[in-house]
């Protein structure tokens, strides 16, 4: 006899209705995690740019500090040769043009890591030209803490995920609870036999027929160790959605933290720039030509030029340390609420002189 089984379970509860909306939810959350690592690398290159252009344009404050300098000890050489310095004023300047040089060979070498850093954050050779970087334009206003805060809490890439995490953990828990419930099973069977049915003659062949046989089935099948599995089941279930929304509140608070942190850093970059531009580094300026001067006629002595010279070439890289310490800031925040606050492509107006006030 020759049959053929087909056996099919049909799930009762909606079993394939939350299976499928727990895979839909798992690649939203999938998709929100991909947006966030490209947030993250954009943030990791814009990083690496700000440190290059902080070490290009530090580098160019000392190179031409040193130019500065040079003219000083030449100016103290030759007051020195009318008698009117003193040797240790030239011996002093060569001290310090020689300290120059090292910061600038240092600084270079710097600017080198930093090109080969930036390169391959972009899939490029490590020794690409990446010309000199220039500082975008950043925006006017600072959006106000609580407008950043609501958006990162709402429209956050890793928040959103953890939110769809939360989701699909809760869709788990609602299919474990319906795994109690029995399948229904259907089933079809054909079967085909022949049979050899003898004759009242004798002299006949017998006669061969087939017989065609068919049947339906219908079944359940009984949780009959629903305590050790269906049960267990259920509590893990539970126990995973409770963990998912710990993670999402421990997300949402960090994401605050940042945050609240990277506001304070913009607010304090700004106005530390603003304060450098308009007034620290004009009056330190001023009071070097005011020393240089007074030393051409003996009013006062070389170090006081000196450091007075010295003094505007840190605040000048201060300057430049603030910001890139701004545009750090801003790329951070754009990268906690997963999208652009200002088009980096745009460049600041460039100033005559490195840190002077454009």
């Amino acid at each position: 006899m020759t049959q053929i089984q087909l056996m099919q379970m049909v799930p009762i509860a909606g079993q394939l209705g939350i299976s499928g909306r727990i895979a839909s939810i798992e690649v939203a959350a999938q998709a929100e995690r991909a947006r966030a690592i490209e947030w993250e690398l954009r943030s990791d290159a814009a990083m690496a740019f700000y440190d290059l252009y902080q070490t290009d344009r530090q580098l160019a404050v000392a190179r031409e500090t040193l130019r500065l300098v040079e003219d000083i000890r030449r100016l103290a050489d030759a007051m020195y040769r009318v008698g009117e310095g003193q040797q240790a004023d030239v011996l002093r300047a060569d001290v310090e043009i020689a300290r120059m040089v090292q910061d600038t060979i240092r600084m270079t070498t710097m600017l080198t890591e930093m090109a080969a850093r930036l390169n391959a954050l972009r899939d490029r050779a490590p020794d690409a030209p990446v010309g000199s970087p220039a500082l975008p334009a950043f925006p006017d206003s600072l959006p106000s803490l609580a407008s950043v805060l609501g958006e990162a809490q709402s429209g956050g890439p890793m928040v959103k995920a953890g939110e769809r995490e939360v989701d699909a953990a809760e869709a788990r828990t609602t299919l474990a609870r319906r795994e109690i419930w029995p399948d229904l099973t259907v089933g079809l069977q054909y079967g085909r036999q022949r049979a050899t049915m003898a004759g009242t003659d004798p002299s006949m062949p017998p006669e061969r027929k087939v017989q065609h046989m068919g049947s339906l089935m219908i079944g359940a099948t009984l949780p009959i160790f629903a305590r050790s599995r269906q049960l267990r089941m259920r509590e893990e279930m539970t126990a995973m959605a409770r963990m998912a929304e710990a993670d999402l509140a421990a997300m949402r608070a960090e994401t605050r933290g940042r945050v609240a942190a990277v506001h304070a850093s913009l607010v304090r970059a700004r106005a530390l720039t603003a304060l450098y531009r308009t007034t620290v580094i004009p009056q330190a300026e001023a009071t070097v030509t005011s020393a240089h001067a007074a030393y051409r006629v003996g009013a006062v002595d070389f170090m006081t030029l000196l450091d007075d010279r010295m003094t505007v070439n840190e605040y000048r890289l201060a300057l430049f340390a603030l910001e890139a310490e701004q545009g750090k800031a801003w790329a951070e925040l754009e990268m906690l609420l997963g999208r652009e606050l200002f088009d980096a492509s745009t460049v600041a107006r460039v100033a005559a002189r490195p840190g002077q006030t454009p």
